[in-house]
């Protein structure tokens, strides 16, 4: 869940799973298709299920393993929110394992993504700890948010 301050109880999270070849899977409601239930995986699912059931996220411009070019190489940004009149990203979303620290890599790494994606909205989390910062391009600086704002708050 966000580190938000909710404003309700966060939704009841009630993944869809299942057992398949010996591993287990989990729906992805962005992707629309099963993927390996990782730590890290549980960590996206369920912050995916508090920015549209608790933060009123619109699913239709989230998406999920985006692939991006950054410095040449082929990366996958864990979840971008979509402005909804472009295809401009307004927040870039970088998940760890509940046992992976957030560390000040975890800000190179997605401000690396950054560099090419230019969002409004950086959030980092690993289900346990969450950083939501907001972008301001016109003065080069990133301003730490007290939690991650609902949609409709976002400047």
């Amino acid at each position: 869940m966000p580190d938000a301050q909710p404003r309700t109880e966060p939704p009841a999270f009630v993944p869809r799973t299942r057992s398949r070849q010996g591993r287990t899977e989990i729906f992805d409601v962005l992707r629309r298709r099963w993927v390996c239930l990782t730590p890290e995986e549980g960590v996206r699912q369920y912050f995916v299920h508090c920015l549209t059931g608790q933060l009123g996220y619109p699913p239709a411009l989230l998406a999920n393993e985006v692939s991006l070019m950054v410095g040449g190489v082929r990366r996958r940004c864990d979840t971008l929110l979509y402005h909804p009149r472009s295809v401009r990203p307004r927040m870039v979303v970088e998940y760890k394992a509940p046992g992976v620290a957030i560390s000040q890599q975890t800000f190179i790494q997605i401000q690396s993504y950054n560099n090419v994606l230019r969002a409004d909205y950086l959030t980092v989390t690993n289900g346990r700890q969450t950083f939501c910062c907001h972008m301001d391009y016109r003065t080069m600086q990133a301003t730490f948010l007290e939690r991650v704002p609902c949609y409709d708050d976002l400047a």
